[in-house]
This record gives C-alpha cells, structure tokens and sequence, in this order.
C-alpha cells in the first residue's frame, strides 16, 4: 500500500513520492557521506591556507590572513544567493552537484598549481630577511585566485542546499519521520566534525610531510567521491518541487516598496491596509499573519492608493505588499540586530584560524617521543571535544534544565548564544596570555628571530594553545547551533527552508570583518610600533598579537552587552509591543 507524502515532494520521475520507497534515513545516509567527504576535503583549507600562501606563494602573513579569511566569508555569503537559485529555478540536487562539480575543479587547479614548479613562485624562504622572495606572477596569481574562488563558490552551494536537501527526505508532518529528521540533523553535525576531524589530522599530515600537492590531491579526490555518492542516490531521494518565487525576494518587496512609499500617510486603522480576501480554500494554501502595531514604517508597504484600488491590473509587488508580506518583513528586521551581534565572535575564530596557527609553528610541537602534532591541527581539539560533548548536551543537559526552566530546549535560543558570546569574549583574553607567555620565553632565550620550521622551536609546548581552541570549541556549540535553531524557530514559514543562510552570512560578515579589521589595526599602530604595526611583518615575535586579542576581548565584551539590550528588546517586541526608540 502506498504511503504517499505531500504534493510538493515527488520522486526522481516527477511522480507524487511515496514514502515506503523514496526518501527516509537509508536516502539521507548518502547525503550525510557527501557531507563528511566534503569536508574531509576542504576543512583543512580553513586552517592551514596561511602556511601555503605565505610560505609556498611568499604572501606576508598579515595579506595571507586577510587571502583567507577573504576565502572563507565568499563561501559563507555566496551561500544566500545560490539558495534562491536552488530554490527558486534550479532545485537543491542539482544545485548540490553543480557546486561538487565546482569545488573538483577548484582543488584540482591548486593541486596543479602546487605541484608544477612553472605555475608558482621559486621556493624562498620569506623569513630570511636578506631574501629577495617573488610572489606569484599575473597569470599565476590568476590561477590561484581561480582555484580558490570556484572552491567558494562550491563551498556554498553546497553550505546553501545540502541540509534542505536532507531534511526534503522527511515529512514534518509525520511523529516518526519528524523524530528521523531530529536525528538527521544531530548526524549532520557529527559528519562535518568527523569529516573536519581526518581533514585537520591526515590531510594536514600530509600537506606538511608529502608536500602541498598530495595534500590538495587527496582532498580533490575526497570530493570526488563525495559527488559519486550523492549523485548515486537519484532514486532514493524525495525531490521538493521548485517555488518559482522565492520568499527572499518578497522580504524585499516589501523594504522597497516601503521606501517607494515613504511620503504617504499611514492610516489610523490598519484594517485599510493590502491583504488579499481570505476564505478556506485559501487559508489552507496561503499564509495569512495578523498586523502588529511594531515598525509601523514598513507598513507604508501596504498603503493602497486610489489608482491601484481602481486598476483592473494586478498591483506590482515592487510598490504594493500583502500585510503577510509587510508581517514576515518585520520579524526578519527584528532578527537582524542579534544576528548583527554575532558577527564579532566569527571575528574572533578567524585569528585562530590565521594568527594561532602562525605561532604554533613557532613552537614546541612535540606530543609524544615519537610523534609531533602539526599545529593546524590544534583545532581538532575543539572537534573532538564537540563530537562528545553534544550528546551529553542533549541528552542530559536539555532534559534537567527543561525540568527546571520549563522550556524544551533547557534553555531558551537567544540565553544559549548570550553564552557563546560571553565564551569567545574568554576566549581571546585567554590567547592573549598565552601569547605573552610564549612572547617572554622567546625573548628569555634569545629567540625573538628564530625562523620557524627551519630553526629549533622555541621551549614552551603548542598545547597551550589548546586552552583559547576548547573554550571556543564551547563558545561555538552554543552560539552558532543556537544561531540556527534560533533562525529557523523565529523564521517565517517560507524562509524556515534557508534559514540557515542567516548563520552563513553572519559568518561571511565576521571574516569579511577581520580583514578590514587586522588592516585597520596594522595602519593605527603603524607610527606608535618599532614593528611598523601590531600586526605586521612575518615576524610574530616582534609584534604586538597579545594586544590584538586582548583589543579583540574587549570588543567582544562590549558586544555582549549590547547583545543582551538587543535581546531584550526583541523578546520585547515579539510579544507585539512597540518600542520607542528607533521607531
């Protein structure tokens, strides 16, 4: 007997899915290897790109970091735009492959550019100041930027797609189902961070002892199968059918038909505001949303004038909006301030993807007699960390405090991020100790111009740098987790799809951010430093990183405070009220 699933869900032949056969966890498994093999192949780029940049392309440090975190904020805000198209025109299976397809062909280029010696730069050594090192030439420096940004592009199509694409597999609607999606997404978690976990250990392994090429070459391969394996499912998998509209762009509509409109009256009564005619057909295809008396200028969105009432053509939506539309507008607005506050703690991770890693290569590697662990491996710290606190989290954790505080969660999305800010803040005061622990056993022994690698490493272990790794590691699990539960609770019903696109952006704002802000930084303190900047030179030893995450802890504690203001007018203002100020 079939079991079939809601009309916008259909099989690989167009026909209504039936549930027995199509979609479920045996469908998601494949989407969840994808996943894993994505990341297997691509994590260790987010951590160990500097030493290739600046060692193997003769980029300074500081232009390495900012090539980085450049990098990675594409791939994050890229992902808002191919979800639209995903969504809208493409479909979420084709948009997954076409971004594979995207990322093989970037890897591929930088693992060519790696291995021939003609498509980079003589190897030098950029820490022999006597050095005349030459960085990549215009077609060289044309291929390396080509590689890198056809790998942002894939990175976030498949950011966009991959988790909608596995949540398609399940019907919400259905208590079983919707207990598998539950379980999808905890696995979503553990694949990344095992995928994450072979990256930072094996790939980097490899990157450092056999060369740049076999490390870029295994990842290329990885994603390859990645691709074979998603691919492999097509008849398996449950399809939702594409909108031909996206909410997205009625969001818009709506802020511009609002400035369209901004010199006309609102009426006193918002019942004369635009909605179209309920009945019970309709109610059950359409969302309706009552008004709130909150952020009363979007309404100017609404306002009919006399020519459209009397038109016999339909309205533009560029000029005249739903009150559902105008509805769904606002509480996007409304988020907006919290996610505005989360963009400093991605800030804070990209120095730990970028500067952190520079000062473990300046120091003790050592783990055993026998072994040493490579220093962009250090975040597997975190990862490891994660992959066993989260059950607990939520198998013990979540049950004691919803006895205690009464909410399902144990505690509520925007309580978890408060905490994660207030981790990160921590975070980056802890690293800015260690670095001047670090800084005064170079100095006690004479090694302020020790080049790294090449010379012994300074007596003082990396683990201490695992003390800043785990306690972000934690800052992490509460704050951008609650990040995406918190969009996807508080999102309108049409945006739930790609509310993830909101942590992406908020995590392409934060890199984006850091490199305005290490430049910002380096042209401040460029006269008041003998190092010409806090942050310049390749030098770590001689300049000022302890003063940057110590600036950067500050920042970070001012912004918690301002979090918790914003908050509270938020959870002010969803409970319909107005708020004066700034209205």
């Amino acid at each position: 007997m079939e079991k079939l699933v809601d009309e916008n869900k259909v099989d690989w032949k167009g026909r209504r899915a039936d549930k027995l056969k199509y979609g479920g966890m045996r469908a998601a498994v494949l989407i969840l290897a994808m996943l894993g093999f994505e990341n297997l192949g691509t994590f260790s780029l987010a951590v160990n790109s500097v030493p290739y940049f600046s060692g193997m392309m003769h980029y300074s440090v500081p232009d390495s970091a900012n090539m980085l975190t450049n990098y990675m904020g594409t791939g994050y805000i890229l992902a808002i735009p191919v979800a639209i198209l995903a969504d809208t025109w493409i479909g979420r299976y084709t948009t997954v492959l076409i971004s594979g397809l995207f990322e093989f062909v970037g890897l591929g280029l930088l693992t060519a550019q790696a291995h021939y010696s003609s498509l980079k730069p003589p190897s030098c050594n950029i820490y022999d100041r006597t050095a005349q090192c030459k960085t990549p030439s215009g077609g060289q420096e044309a291929l390396l930027y080509i590689g890198l940004y056809l790998l942002a592009f894939g990175s976030a199509g498949v950011k966009a797609s991959v988790p909608t694409h596995g949540a398609d597999q399940f019907d919400e609607t259905d208590p079983e189902e919707a207990g598998e999606m539950s379980t999808f997404f905890n696995t979503l978690l553990l694949a990344v961070c095992l995928g994450g976990a072979v990256s930072l250990t094996f790939i980097v392994w490899i990157q450092l002892h056999k060369g740049w090429a076999s490390g870029f070459g295994i990842g290329t391969v990885a994603i390859l199968l990645g691709i074979l394996i998603f691919a492999a499912g097509l008849p398996l998998y449950r399809f939702r059918l594409r909108q031909g509209t996206n909410d997205f762009i009625q969001i818009i509509q709506v802020y511009v038909a609002a400035i369209r409109n901004r010199n006309l009256l609102l009426p006193e009564d918002p019942a004369e505001l635009y909605e179209i005619k309920q009945d019970k057909e309709a109610a059950q295809e359409i969302e309706f949303l009552p008004h709130r008396n909150i952020l009363r200028f979007l309404d100017r969105a609404a306002i009919q004038v006399k020519h459209d009432v009397e038109s016999e053509k339909p309205p533009s939506p560029w000029k005249l909006c739903r009150v559902t539309q105008v509805e769904n507008a606002k509480i996007v607005l409304s988020m907006i301030p919290i996610f505005g506050c989360t963009i400093i703690m991605t800030l804070c991770l990209a120095q730990l993807q970028t500067f952190s890693i520079q000062q473990g290569y300046t120091m003790d590697t050592t783990f055993t007699k026998n072994f040493q662990i490579p220093p962009a491996s250090l975040p597997i710290i975190p990862i490891i960390f994660l992959i066993i606190i989260v059950p607990i989290y939520d198998r013990l954790f979540v049950p004691v405090m919803r006895k205690v505080t009464g909410v399902p969660t144990g505690v509520t999305h925007l309580q978890r991020i408060g905490v994660g800010l207030v981790l990160s803040c921590i975070s980056m005061a802890v690293a800015s100790i260690v670095e001047v622990k670090r800084k005064r056993v170079a100095r006690d022994h004479n090694m302020l111009d020790a080049v790294p690698i090449l010379m012994p490493p300074l007596p003082i272990s990396t683990f201490w740098l695992s003390f800043q790794y785990f306690i972000f590691g934690i800052a992490d699990m509460f704050t951008y987790v609650g990040l995406l539960q918190f969009f996807y609770s508080e999102a309108p019903k049409g945006l739930k799809s790609t509310s993830t696109c909101f942590l992406w952006t908020s995590m392409a704002l934060g890199y984006f951010a850091s490199t305005v802000v290490v430049k910002s930084v380096n042209g401040a303190t460029k006269h008041i430093t003998r190092s010409g900047g806090w942050l310049a030179g390749n030098n770590i030893n001689r300049n000022h990183l302890n003063l940057f995450y110590l600036f950067l802890s500050i920042v970070s504690l001012i912004n918690f405070f301002i979090y918790l203001v914003v908050s509270m007018r938020y959870k002010y203002r969803s409970q319909g009220h107005s708020v004066p100020a700034g209205n």
